[in-house]
């Protein structure tokens, strides 16, 4: 067994693991290898889609300076005008603001268990699949879960959200 298996998880993750156990998940995080900081890298180290790699992507809400966490298809680009619309205007977030908001670092933001809950909108596109992989709280931190489990553990709505895929329009 590798390091990871005799250390300690990070502490975002125990976080994330504990977040999971409360809610009954029944998948609990595992730790990677190597660093998946992009969609690409953990979709390569655990041998699926990219596009079932569920990316956590945080905006900053100007109105009030809420994080809005938007929980994405790793093969589909966020569309920044459709989340305005749906909730107010965005801007970026730059890594403090991420990091302060969510307890995580950018690379490792977990669609759950952040230090403060987020407004978060679920992109209809990961409905594509059966199952998907999502951050847990660090860059080797992974979990399984289905579409619908982050539906039951975000209670966010499902939304359409990033750009058309391949329309030709827009």
């Amino acid at each position: 067994m590798g390091a990871a298996d005799t250390n300690p998880l990070p502490e975002g993750v125990q976080r994330v693991a504990r977040a999971l156990q409360e809610k009954g998940h029944p998948h609990m995080p595992r730790m990677l290898d190597d660093a998946a900081r992009t969609a690409q890298q953990a979709a390569d180290q655990l041998g699926i889609a990219i596009g079932q790699i569920a990316k956590s992507i945080i905006f900053r809400r100007k109105s009030d300076d809420a994080a809005v966490l938007v929980i994405t298809s790793g093969d589909r680009r966020v569309d920044e005008k459709k989340v305005d619309a749906i909730v107010g205007k965005t801007g970026r977030a730059d890594a403090d603001f991420v990091k302060s908001r969510t307890g995580f670092s950018i690379g490792g933001v977990s669609p759950v268990a952040h230090a403060t809950p987020p407004v978060t909108l679920i992109d209809r596109e990961l409905f594509r699949f059966e199952e998907v992989w999502a951050a847990a709280g660090h860059p080797h931190g992974v979990f399984k879960l289905r579409p619908d489990d982050l539906v039951a553990l975000t209670g966010a709505p499902v939304a359409d959200v990033v750009v058309a895929a391949a329309s030709g329009a827009g």
